[in-house]
């Protein structure tokens, strides 16, 4: 499944255009450009699925940092500054990663 298919491409191309300068990303207001945060849980353990590129369950520091490639090829990585302080946001049981609960949280707060 492509991430497209329960996020719009142009949503994706506005939230992407928003964050291109380092240091320039909130997770909160991407996962709202994106309409992340108005989609069903179903739908967000979906996009969890994908972001998980190792499928190990979790999301690591190391697929956090190239996040927005997920979303286009041509975005560019997180900033070790912004990794940092979107895993600290989503791990909330502080084993250095994010599970999809904790991912569900984040998306809706």
């Amino acid at each position: 499944m492509a991430i497209t298919d329960i996020l719009s491409a142009k949503d994706i191309e506005s939230a992407l255009s928003s964050c291109q300068a380092d240091d320039s990303f909130n997770y909160k207001s991407f996962f709202s450009m994106v309409g992340l945060s108005s989609k069903t849980p179903d739908q967000i353990k979906t996009v969890f699925g994908i972001l998980d590129q190792d499928k190990s369950g979790f999301i690591e520091e190391e697929e956090l940092q190239l996040f927005l490639k997920n979303f286009s090829s041509n975005a560019r990585a997180l900033t070790s500054a912004e990794t940092k302080a979107f895993l600290a946001a989503g791990d909330t049981d502080g084993d250095g990663k994010i599970g999809v609960e904790e991912f569900q949280s984040l998306v809706k707060a």
